[in-house]
């Protein structure tokens, strides 16, 4: 009785605590977003912007009060889009009141092209004749890719420019389900579709070594080309650099003007205060969360009829409404079909960072958006990825913007089928019996392995899948099918390849496409619309809530080492009939 009591109390005492933990979850969390949402804000003359840019930078800001919510220290954060960046970015060229911006750098946890046009946006800025400055207590690859733009690089003495060129991590599981007893049943369609292979190999194969050494060296040597460029060193000497382990020593990376000082925190903000001019004062810093909320200068765009809608395409394709983060065919498709009846919309911005996922849910999306280039100009913009399914959904585009280093391509189309047979019966002891109907009513089940019969027709569906793409694309950029074919099977491509061979058409970012949309559709006054349509932040909260919160947990706390863990969850929801990029390529 005794013990009862003490298991009871403990029970009821967790209980009374996992409450409390919702409730202050709850409050802080819709605190990051009530208070101040709406609230414009002023700054002070001579200020400066402060850039630091270390929370994930998703295409636009989510209203999700838990991707505004910090695990670690049960604290509300911010999290801005790339489209704030960039309106931030502009917006200070133009502000009477900014003196220029202080790049206070640490990690950058964002994609190449992402990147990209976050330095893009800084090149432009500088044509104000404002100034950039960067500081960083060490620099890491991309941080000093973004840093190499400004006026004036500053490192820490004691620190280093981590710089060793690029490489890509892939994650095998042949061997772990091997012992597991689980039999992965693969079926593809193109020699480069190398989705499969961490399950079917313990390492890459030859074809997909030489589309990954092909992708990581273009990307290379376009970042190796811009750095260059813009510290005025050669390529040669950079590449030197990196393949001596060189950089090692900060005087090393001073030398060779990779920095421009040496130099402690104080002594940069000293610099800073007489460059902006305050005399005694400290630095007026104006941080990206403010300035969000200060007003853009008028002029009239905001009363403009005419509109050109963004579309935010962002993660996993899958069937059904998906959320904020993954490309549900019924959102999706859903928002494009409101561009297109809406007549005040003059234009459509098809903005896609996506690695693919389901083949039927892309066939949907890929038909709302084929019905809107009948009736308005539509152009697709691409993020850091835009392959496989993401590829085929915005294959009707009337044009195509990436970036250099975006990846793109991948178009094959593969199947994935689990069987774990051995796992149950000789491992577990558990065993499965069926009765049906027909032969083949169990098609596809988890507890055998397919016969011949079968995987011959789910082959079939895959040529079919695949034929149907190569169509697609055929069709959307002008090309023969044979054309397509010759660059299709599963390869993927960086920007520049992609540009070469015709699956994209112009190098940029979204306001690129923004311009190029707007120029299409005959307009000098517009207002941009973001699709679909943001959903309440309490309504956010409670799908949030019964979502995935363990990986944002674990991304805020392991950082980049949870992209292991995130692995290991994408393989798990691999299985069916797939057009999926073969792996995600990080670049370190």
């Amino acid at each position: 009785m005794k013990s009862f009591l003490k298991y009871t109390l403990a029970t009821i005492v967790g209980i009374l605590i996992t409450g409390l933990l919702f409730f202050i979850i709850f409050f802080s969390a819709m605190g990051a977003l009530i208070p101040k949402g709406d609230k414009t804000a002023e700054i002070q003359p001579k200020s400066l912007l402060r850039m630091e840019l270390s929370h994930v930078i998703m295409d636009r800001s989510p209203r999700d009060p838990f991707a505004n919510f910090d695990f670690r220290s049960f604290e509300p954060t911010t999290t801005l889009g790339l489209n704030e960046i960039l309106a931030n970015i502009e917006k200070a060229g133009k502000d009477d009141d900014v003196e220029g911006i202080y790049l206070d750098l640490s990690v950058i946890p964002a994609g190449m092209a992402t990147i990209e046009e976050i330095r893009s946006a800084l090149i432009e800025f500088k044509d104000s004749g404002k100034f950039i400055i960067g500081y960083a207590d060490n620099y890491m690859q991309t941080t000093y890719y973004l840093a190499s733009v400004a006026d004036r690089v500053y490192m820490n003495p004691a620190g280093r420019v981590n710089m060793t060129g690029l490489s890509s991590q892939l994650m095998f599981f042949k061997e772990g389900l091997d012992k597991l007893g689980v039999e992965p049943q693969v079926i593809r369609h193109g020699e480069f579709k190398s989705a499969v292979e961490p399950f079917t190999r313990n390492q890459m194969s030859e074809e997909n070594r030489h589309q990954v050494n092909a992708y990581v060296n273009t990307l290379w040597n376009y970042m190796a080309e811009e750095i260059a460029e813009h510290r005025n060193i050669s390529q040669d000497t950079l590449n030197w650099l990196v393949e001596n382990l060189a950089l090692n020593r900060p005087e090393t990376a001073l030398n060779y003007g990779l920095v421009d000082g040496l130099k402690y925190k104080d002594e940069v903000l000293d610099e800073l205060r007489e460059k902006s001019d305050v005399g005694d004062e400290d630095v007026r810093f104006v941080g990206m969360k403010k300035y969000n909320r200060v007003p853009e200068i008028k002029d009239y765009k905001g009363l403009a009829r005419d509109k050109i809608a963004v579309i935010y395409s962002m993660g996993t394709v899958m069937m059904g409404e998906g959320q904020e983060g993954t490309i549900g065919s019924d959102r999706i498709s859903g928002a494009i079909r409101e561009a297109r009846k809406d007549t005040s919309i003059r234009a459509i911005v098809f903005r896609v960072n996506s690695g693919g996922g389901s083949a039927l849910a892309s066939e949907v999306i890929w038909r709302e958006l084929q019905l809107a280039q009948q009736e308005k100009p539509v152009v697709a913009s691409f993020g850091d990825v835009a392959a496989s399914g993401g590829y085929y959904i915005a294959a009707p585009a009337d044009t195509i913007v990436a970036s250099p280093n975006t990846l793109t391509g991948s178009i094959g189309v593969f199947g994935l089928f689990f069987n774990s047979k051995e796992l149950l019966n000789d491992k577990l002891g558990i065993h499965v019996d069926v009765a049906k109907s027909h032969s083949y009513s169990d098609l596809g089940s988890p507890f055998r392995s397919m016969t011949e019969k079968e995987k011959e027709a789910i082959r079939e569906g895959i040529k079919q899948v695949y034929d149907d793409f190569v169509s697609h694309v055929a069709e959307g950029r002008d090309m023969a099918e044979e054309e397509v074919d010759d660059i299709a099977r599963g390869r993927i491509w960086s920007g520049m390849d992609a540009r070469r061979i015709g699956l994209i058409d112009l190098y940029g970012g979204m306001q690129k496409a923004v311009d190029l949309a707007a120029e299409m559709a005959e307009l000098d006054q517009y207002r941009t619309v973001g699709l679909p349509r943001l959903k309440d932040p309490f309504q956010q909260f409670v799908e949030g809530f019964s979502g995935d919160i363990r990986s944002k947990v674990l991304r805020q706390t392991l950082g980049n080492e949870a992209r292991y863990y995130m692995n290991l969850k994408e393989a798990a929801g691999m299985e069916g009939i797939q057009a999926r990029i073969p792996y995600k390529i990080e670049v370190y």
